[in-house]
């Protein structure tokens, strides 16, 4: 039966960020990726808007189509390399959170949720990978990066490139499942993705915080030079809270076990703070300082530290000098701000 271009961009609105309509495009491995990122991240739906034509073409004419590439390679993507990438580590820290405390945990289970996000997006659409060799190239990464929890981002980098290079056209089926039978087999693959995480996030609070608490400032620590995406990301994480406040009357999170949330968007907070004040302390100046001694602090700092200047000493003038022009932004950002 023919897909409708109108019903698709009809669940794309109504469900779209839980792939309703991925399932009624047949799209099932797309759907899953939706299901447990919230459509990509939000990112990947908004994205859709101007793909859906595609797919709904693709899903009209699949059999025939497929059967003709089935013996080439497909193209590459690098949307869809990076999103491997996402994904990966995105499945390896929710690992993190849920199941960390199992034995053997950096040998077996990280490396296999991280293969199971690169997989499934690698399994998106009309192609797919091989995902034994996904697997192996994750396995032996694992121990080089063993009780690190960075090891989730170097894991993911290198599955996604081993599935990327295995990328193949998928094999046409000859007898198509009913929509209950795919439909109990996403609701199974989306309890067995959330059943952990669910448990971890309200029986196991404290643990599951500080994961997630550490791992944010890893973050916002290695992009504390980009002011600018620091502070994207500071109020990308604060967002939830922030609604949740407006929702709730400015109540926040401060009873029961949610206190421990508290502390977590608590600590986001005191990052900003934190980043300001180490600001004033690279410039040299205290924190009641005006625009104009902000800028008269960059600049002699900036003619004293440039590389050209410091050719016996280039290795600290060079750090010297991108700390001076990350303080400035912050300060002189802020101090325009209070301004308006």
């Amino acid at each position: 039966m023919a897909k409708s271009l109108l019903i698709t961009y009809v669940l794309w609105s109504c469900g779209g960020l839980f792939g309703l309509h991925h399932i009624y495009l047949g799209r099932d491995s797309h759907a899953l990726l939706w299901m447990v990122t919230f459509g990509g991240f939000g990112v990947g739906w908004i994205r859709e808007i101007w793909q859906l034509p595609k797919y709904v073409q693709n899903a009209n004419i699949y059999h025939n189509k497929v059967k003709k590439l089935r013996y080439l390679q497909p193209p590459m993507s690098i949307v869809r390399v990076i999103g491997q990438i996402a994904v990966g580590v995105y499945f390896g820290f929710i690992a993190l959170v849920s199941l960390s405390s199992l034995n053997g945990f950096y040998i077996m289970a990280l490396p296999l949720a991280i293969t199971l996000g690169v997989h499934l997006v690698a399994s998106v659409g009309e192609e797919t990978s091989n995902v034994k060799t996904t697997m192996i190239a994750s396995f032996i990464t694992s121990p080089i990066f063993y009780g690190r929890p960075i090891a989730t981002v170097p894991i993911s980098i290198v599955a996604s490139i081993t599935s990327m290079q295995h990328r193949h056209y998928k094999t046409p089926s000859h007898t198509e499942d009913n929509l209950s039978v795919r439909l109990y087999r996403l609701g199974l693959a989306w309890l067995a993705f959330t059943m952990p995480i669910s448990y971890c996030v309200l029986h196991n609070t404290t643990v599951t915080v500080l994961y997630i608490t550490d791992t944010i400032s890893l973050i916002l620590d290695s992009v504390r030079i980009f002011p600018m995406l620091s502070d994207l990301l500071e109020s990308a994480f604060l967002l939830p809270y922030h609604t949740w406040k407006l929702f709730t009357g400015g109540i926040g999170l401060s009873y029961g076990y949610n206190s421990e949330w508290e502390k977590l968007f608590a600590s986001i907070s005191a990052i900003q703070t934190e980043r300001k004040r180490l600001a004033y302390e690279v410039l040299g100046l205290h924190e009641e300082a005006t625009l104009e001694e902000i800028n008269r602090s960059y600049r002699e700092l900036v003619k004293r530290w440039h590389p050209d200047h410091n050719r016996h000493n280039l290795v600290e003038a060079e750090r010297q000098f991108i700390e001076i022009q990350a303080a400035y932004e912050v300060l002189a950002k802020n101090k325009q701000g209070e301004t308006y």
